[in-house]
């Protein structure tokens, strides 16, 4: 379906003069508009006129193909009674023509303009979907292939862009042969990365003939709740012979209920229309770089529909230097030494992290040898990475019980990544410092929540693109086969990418034999570590002796350690305060007596070898809450207030089995 204008220059002088007669040319658009609608009646394409000034006349049509579009325009213009020379008519966008055909409606050039929609299914493209974006572009078709291969290289895109306009200018398409072979998947983090990777890959099939419109549709889902089908049927409706980019939505929290019912039900729904409309319309899916689930619910959904994955190129070396001299030439400043050293020879870069430290000299460039008048001036990014850290999850971090030493070393660390900010704001060399972390501590002491909470925090004050958490213990790192354990541990790090891998009883990957499954895991974790320290934060928890001798085991492991958190065992006073805001949560209360009662269960408890610490006062509760059940039943109904069903009682709580005091591990000091 192509979306087209055209303009014509009258030749009947005799209707030209009788235009300037107001009565005249109304009689002449009645009859134009009478005649439009016989033209329009049962066919597939649509013609009107927008416009009449003097001899100069301007239109607009629809049409399903591509073939003899001059000779159709001409025949139109015959039909509807004017003499006129017919230019070449030309492809515009849906918004375009959308406001053309309410142009002729409102100068009586058609009788109705949503019947016309109507009679085409493009109704909901004129009103849109709730929460979904839809923007157009066209394509250029002038480019060479030489200049598009040079486009490839520049953004930079030589492993799988490049090779990809191999194959499309291998042979050209064969004329009667509608279909697509296959189609793209792009995964970049930057929505202007994914639209030049389609914008050259759309040039590249209009020169192929592989696509006949330059309208090019992008669909953004991102924030979409559940796009209609009648929407998607238009949207893919009108793309009918041209390409489709679908902007996909991706999960950041990391929740897999969330997931289920958001990112891939749009999956799901999307890829439902990508194979009915696979032969006729090009979809080319766009996702962030780390993406797994949504990838997987993609390919789930496209059936035999295949995909090629176009991404941005690892750059390292002479390419990384020469993309950063790319960048301050395109912005007209000249590099220096400080630029140069951005991008070490032996590392490996995306482009977004070139760009992001790109963007940290250019700054400081502006303010030191541009404008040299605002080189002493603090900038806002600075006076923000002071300020304080903020968000939900701080609050809810500071409002945890307990956890004193752990808050303190969280409150440092990031302190100490904000200082990286100010850095980089100014322009002086820093290395992203490694954020991996260190939580030793008994069960039960928060661990887990506090590394959630951590990487929610990350998140809210800019530090991690994500701010998910992954856990995993041994069984989810160390695999059956040789040489399987590597790829495993990968791919846990790529699914964390943006957030915290939490490795719980990290030191479990020791083994005693050389050489094991164990070692290869805990070598493919320092290395992966390194690679992915830009946007990744690794926790490993567990005893803090057992983690001692896991730090021992690989030279690199400790020096990639930034910040050690101790979580030392809860007081019974600390007990007593999480068994109330517990029980609170739960909707019950404590009376004085189960009060006192709790805090010598606990001071009893916390002698114990087996002692859970929170699990240990959130187990306590669910058995007085059981205990309280029974002697409730037991009273009289009478006298059963509402005080009584939610008070926990003195006889509620049981007092635990005293076992023989053994060495238990102690964290800190105990009240």
């Amino acid at each position: 379906m192509q979306f087209l204008k055209f303009t014509a220059t009258a030749t009947d002088k005799e209707w030209i003069e009788g235009n300037k007669d107001r009565e005249t040319y109304r009689e002449h658009k009645e009859e134009i508009c009478d005649r439009t609608e016989g033209r329009n009646e049962g066919k597939e394409d649509f013609f009107f006129l927008t416009e009449i000034r003097g001899a100069r006349i301007k239109g607009a049509a629809l049409v399903t193909d591509d073939k003899n579009l001059s000779r159709r325009a001409e025949d139109f213009m015959r039909k509807i009674g004017v003499s006129a020379e017919v230019s070449t008519p030309e492809e515009i966008t849906f918004t375009d023509w959308n406001q053309r055909l309410r142009n002729a409606y409102r100068g009586d050039y058609i009788e109705d303009d949503d019947k016309i929609l109507e009679d085409t299914s493009l109704v909901p493209m004129r009103h849109g979907c709730r929460d979904c974006s839809f923007r157009e572009f066209m394509l250029a078709d002038g480019e060479n292939r030489e200049s598009l291969f040079r486009r490839a290289d520049e953004l930079p895109a030589r492993d799988t862009l490049a090779p990809e306009l191999e194959r499309i200018f291998a042979q050209r398409r064969i004329a009667k042969v509608k279909g697509h072979p296959v189609h793209y998947l792009i995964t970049a983090d930057a929505e202007k990365t994914q639209n030049n990777f389609a914008n050259v890959l759309g040039e590249a099939l209009i020169q192929n003939g592989r696509i006949g419109n330059r309208r090019c549709c992008c669909a953004d889902l991102r924030y979409c709740s559940a796009p209609s089908s009648e929407w998607l049927e238009a949207v893919y409706g009108s793309s009918v012979g041209g390409m489709l980019t679908l902007l996909l939505p991706s999960e950041n929290d990391g929740k897999e209920d969330d997931f289920a019912s958001t990112s891939a039900a749009i999956i799901t729904a999307v890829g439902e229309y990508a194979q009915k409309y696979r032969n006729r319309v090009l979809s080319v899916f766009c996702l962030p770089r780390v993406c797994e689930k949504e990838k997987s619910a993609l390919y789930e959904n496209l059936g035999n529909t295949d995909l090629i994955e176009l991404r941005e190129d690892l750059l390292a070396g002479e390419r990384a230097a020469s993309f950063l001299k790319r960048l301050a030439k395109e912005n007209c400043v000249r590099t220096d030494g400080r630029l140069k050293r951005l991008a070490e020879p032996d590392k490996t870069y995306l482009p977004s992290e070139l760009r992001e430290r790109f963007d940290g000299w250019f700054n400081a460039k502006l303010k030191t040898a541009v404008y040299p008048q605002y080189r002493e001036m603090a900038v806002n990014t600075r006076e923000a990475a002071k300020k304080t850290a903020k968000g939900s999850a701080w609050d809810e971090l500071q409002e945890m019980i307990g956890l004193t030493e752990a808050k303190s070393v969280i409150c440092k660390a990031l302190d100490y990544y904000k200082l990286q900010r100010i850095y980089k704001d100014m322009g002086v060399k820093q290395d992203r410092p490694a954020m991996h972390m260190v939580f030793t501590g008994n069960p039960g002491t928060a661990k887990t929540t506090t590394a959630r909470l951590f990487a929610q925090i990350m998140k809210e004050n800019g530090l991690l693109s994500k701010g998910h958490l992954v856990e995993v213990g041994r069984s989810d790192l160390v695999a059956r086969y040789v040489g399987w354990t590597a790829k495993t541990v990968q791919e846990k790090f790529k699914a964390a990418m943006g957030g915290v891998l939490f490795i719980d009883e990290a030191y479990s990957l020791v083994d005693d034999r050389g050489g094991s499954f164990g070692d290869e895991a805990i070598n493919t974790i320092v290395q992966e570590m390194e690679n992915r320290r830009e946007d990744l934060v690794v926790i490993f928890a567990g005893y803090p002796d057992e983690m001692e001798t896991f730090l021992e085991k690989n030279p690199g492991l400790r020096s990639r350690i930034a910040f050690h958190v101790p979580f030392a065992d809860y007081s019974a006073d600390e007990l007593c305060a999480i068994a109330k805001l517990i029980g609170e949560k739960k909707g019950v209360s404590f009376s004085e007596g189960a009060v006192k009662k709790l805090r010598t269960v606990f001071e009893a408890a916390r002698l114990q070898p087996d002692f859970g610490n929170g699990r240990c006062a959130r187990n306590l509760i669910e058995q007085a809450k059981m205990n309280m059940a029974g002697r409730i039943l037991a009273m009289d109904a009478g006298k059963v207030t509402k005080q009584t069903l939610t008070r926990i009682e003195e006889t509620d709580i049981d007092l635990p089995d005293v076992k023989t005091p053994a060495l238990r591990r102690v964290i800190g000091f105990s009240a």
